[in-house]
């Protein structure tokens, strides 16, 4: 047994925003902290590849973690992004009802808004959407005046130097192999850096892996009994329009099972794009997958529900993003599970599964979090 002094005080496992977020916490808590990344860079995997919404806070269970992080996120991000140079636009975004069957939905969707203290969301009429975005067909709406949309590589970027400032650091193109928790001291991390192997040590551990959490959950030490959550993969496939989009908002239809269906986001300079969609996958493969079209149909159809106008010809193959969750297809969307030393027994680590939506809205008050779970 040894008790020797730890390289690190704190390790993060894991360079998207999540993962940043909590380690510029740590830093500015005082801790000497690192970040651990398997790529060349931040930010390269679940955050590059999402689409970039600042969220309100409609949809999540109350007092679920996505509720509680997104509300009390989205004003924090919106904040750090005008005090940074970040830039950010607070659009606005229209849920539609384009049956009455589904007009339930809707009204589901304001009532979980107002217990999560969602206080800014407005009914709308057919009319009323139609004031707004003109070439949108529903019969009934929902409008979040504070929705937006961020730069989110500029976010990470931002993390990145409040990391350095804060004499931080990341460790690139580095994988974590094993993680041994000697009780006395401190955890020892085996990697792999640039394909060497290596060791490090530190008196916390906090993982937020994202994808690589499917790998990690079995290498991390844990009490007997204890599980680790199982991680699924989303594929989710987005295409963008070629033509100028006619819409200033974000236009969402209701919610399908796995995800928020095939919705409109812009980007920064009003450029729209479709997506996601949800394809179960059991691989990391960002490869876009649309034999003899049938995806790209599939999309039209969803988008001409809500937007009849829409021309089928301007849609083309965009990107493709990959959500971790910890349900399987066909169950319920879960909430963020956050584990600590009450759920698998560790002290002073903490490990993140399911980071998927509204992860991005939620990182600074999420950072908060997991930084306050080993404090």
């Amino acid at each position: 047994m040894t008790s020797r002094a730890p390289d690190i005080e704190t390790i993060v496992i894991g360079g998207g925003v999540i993962g940043m977020a909590i380690a510029v916490a740590c830093a500015k808590a005082g801790q000497n902290t690192a970040v651990i990344e398997r790529n060349s860079g931040c930010g390269q995997e679940i955050t590059s590849r999402s689409s970039e919404v600042i969220h309100a806070g409609l949809y999540y269970p109350a007092g679920s973690l996505k509720a509680l992080h997104c509300v009390a996120g989205k004003s924090r991000l919106y904040q750090f992004a005008n005090e940074n140079g970040v830039a950010v636009k607070r659009l606005g975004k229209l849920i539609v009802a384009t049956s009455h069957s589904e007009l339930p939905a809707l009204a589901d969707i304001a009532a979980k808004a107002k217990v999560n203290g969602v206080d800014d969301l407005q009914v709308l009429s057919p009319a009323q959407v139609c004031a707004l975005e003109p070439e949108v067909a529903c019969v009934g709406g929902l409008f979040s005046p504070s929705t937006g949309i961020i730069d989110s590589h500029a976010l990470v970027q931002s993390l990145e130097g409040h990391l350095s400032t804060s004499a931080g650091t990341v460790i690139f193109k580095t994988s974590v192999t094993a993680i041994t928790w000697h009780r006395d001291s401190h955890f020892e991390l085996d990697v792999l850096t640039s394909g060497t192997p290596a060791k490090v040590s530190a008196r916390n551990v906090i993982v937020a892996a994202g994808l690589g959490m499917a790998e990690l959950r079995s290498v991390l030490p844990h009490a007997p009994g204890y599980v680790a959550p199982d991680i699924q993969f989303a594929k989710g496939h987005y295409f963008t329009y070629q033509r100028r989009t006619p819409f200033q908002h974000l236009v969402y239809p209701v919610p399908v099972a796995g995800g928020l269906g095939i919705h409109v986001t812009l980007d920064l300079q009003g450029r729209a794009r479709f997506g996601p969609d949800v394809a179960w996958t059991d691989t990391i493969d960002y490869g876009f997958d649309d034999k003899d079209g049938a995806r790209q149909a599939e999309f039209e159809r969803a988008v001409r529900t809500y937007w009849p106008g829409v021309s089928a010809s301007s849609l083309v193959q965009g990107y493709v993003g990959i959500r971790p969750k910890t349900s399987r297809a066909g169950e319920p969307a879960r909430d963020f599970e956050i584990h600590g030393p009450r759920e698998h027994g560790i002290p002073r680590m903490v490990a993140l599964y399911g980071i998927e939506s509204p992860g991005l809205t939620a990182c600074l008050s999420l950072a908060d979090y997991c930084c306050g779970m080993i404090a």
